[in-house]
């Protein structure tokens, strides 16, 4: 009969990414913390999405199917990530009206930067991708639309609309 040490090694043993994915990781956790961060505001919430992004890529197999520019693709896969988490914490907010107005006043920085969260949480998932990534990620129009498969114009079109869509949300 084993022990559960014994139990645990062989699990480690299961679950040992290959040396491809190690290299993978170590090539592009960085940008996908950052990203994750620049998205939540919250350490913690970026090191969350940091393991989401890479344990999806884990689970692909042993060659996971990255496009010719990953590090444009996991530059993406942390921004949805992010705005899922965002999403959900959104959803399942239960905070006393009393206590939020204490806590934070209209002019506080903080404050300004949770309601932007919430805001492009309520956004359409692809326009809050489009947005985030031109605008915390400093990808160009031209670059966008690579990636999304539109013209550089409807992109610029789109991002104003979306910047019109997100001051409405904020004034509410």
């Amino acid at each position: 009969m084993g022990t559960a040490r014994d139990s645990l090694s062989a699990q480690t043993t299961v679950m040992n990414p290959s040396t491809e994915f190690a290299g993978l990781y170590e090539r592009h956790y960085a940008a996908v913390y950052c990203s994750a961060l620049r998205v939540t505001g919250n350490p913690a919430d970026a090191e969350d999405v940091l393991q989401t992004v890479f344990l999806r890529v884990l689970n692909q197999g042993e060659r996971p199917d990255l496009p010719y520019a990953p590090e444009r693709y996991f530059r993406r896969a942390a921004v949805n990530a992010a705005l899922d988490l965002l999403r959900r914490r959104v959803s399942h907010r239960e905070v006393q009206l009393d206590e939020a107005a204490s806590a934070a006043s209209k002019e506080s920085p903080l404050f300004l930067k949770e309601r932007l969260r919430c805001a492009l949480a309520s956004l359409d998932p692809a326009d809050a991708v489009l947005f985030l990534l031109r605008h915390l990620e400093g990808m160009s129009n031209g670059e966008l639309a690579e990636m999304f498969g539109l013209e550089k114009n409807n992109i610029a079109v789109r991002l104003h609309r979306i910047r019109q869509s997100l001051q409405a949300e904020m004034e509410l």
